[in-house]
């Protein structure tokens, strides 16, 4: 039993005047109450207790103790209350985390529509291309993509992240489109080198067939938007997010390619310190975010 049990105990004790009735109460055996209760007086060095063949009744000390533990376990009752509370509800702060590219043109508007929905909420984000200790940073939960290395924090499949290669019309204008990703051998490739296999990028056809291909180019970079601007500026083909290049597409400064062929789309996943006593805050915010990732979910206006 922890201290506070312990004390606990002894308001009980004074209470019911009886060390059996109390122990019966807190579910222990008279034995372990009486011992308990000796273990305290000698820590403190002042006996708390009468104990006569009538009761049990407190000394002078005893009864100041009592006062005292009765403020106490009043406040530990008022903060159980408020961590319960908290822990039930979607409310106070909630730190997010995930990438740049990812956090401005897909997560701010996602989360400025939940806040609406719960104003009670206040939602930090932070915006990062690198992984972040969680627990270090004090962070509630990150958006990761790709798949999650083992590890002891909680995570929840959020849906996937498909990826599109582009050129500008400039750029096609002067090099013909490749119609199999084997011609791209002969493009300017512009290398996003965090993922897609960095130098090497993977397609699967229509049929199944997968296929492998090296590319070179004038510019690698672990920034998606610098690789979408270099694309639109006509200086070579990429690879990027359909979220990231969408845009760019209606307005016809790129196009789609390869048509019949497909990047490995990246899984995204919410990850949280522990898949244990999880906030509810976290929980309700992690659902939200499962029914906001259709098939389609880059073609939504905002993003």
């Amino acid at each position: 039993m922890d201290r506070i049990q312990a004390v606990r105990l002894f308001i009980r004790v004074v209470d019911l005047g009886s060390f059996s009735k109390a122990a019966a109460e807190m579910g222990i055996g008279q034995p372990t109450a009486t011992k308990l209760i000796a273990q305290m007086e000698d820590k403190l060095g002042s006996r708390l207790l009468h104990r006569t063949t009538h009761g049990v009744t407190p000394t002078e000390i005893g009864a100041l103790y009592y006062e005292k533990c009765k403020l106490i376990a009043h406040h530990v009752e008022e903060a159980e209350t408020v961590a319960a509370l908290m822990q039930s509800q979607v409310q106070g702060s909630l730190r997010i985390s995930c990438s740049v590219a990812f956090g401005r043109r897909v997560l701010v508007p996602l989360v400025m529509q939940f806040m609406r929905d719960h104003p009670k909420l206040q939602i930090d984000l932070s915006f990062e291309d690198r992984y972040v200790d969680l627990v270090e940073q004090g962070v509630d939960l990150a958006i990761r993509m790709g798949r999650l290395a083992d590890s002891t924090l909680g995570s929840r499949y959020i849906g996937l992240n498909p990826w599109v290669v582009v050129a500008s019309p400039s750029y096609l204008a002067d090099h013909p489109a490749p119609v199999s990703p084997t011609d791209l051998a002969q493009h300017d490739a512009l290398i996003y080198s965090t993922v897609q296999g960095d130098a090497r990028w993977h397609f699967t056809g229509v049929d199944g067939q997968a296929i492998s291909v090296p590319v070179r180019g004038p510019l690698r970079s672990n920034n998606l938007s610098a690789l979408l601007s270099a694309a639109r500026g006509g200086m070579g083909i990429a690879a990027l997010p359909w979220y990231v290049a969408h845009e760019s597409i209606n307005q016809g400064k790129v196009q789609s390619l390869l048509a019949g062929w497909s990047l490995p789309a990246q899984e995204i996943h919410a990850v949280y310190p522990s898949p244990r006593m999880v906030p509810a805050k976290v929980t309700e915010f992690i659902e939200w975010m499962q029914g906001q990732f259709d098939a389609s979910w880059w073609t939504r206006s905002g993003l």
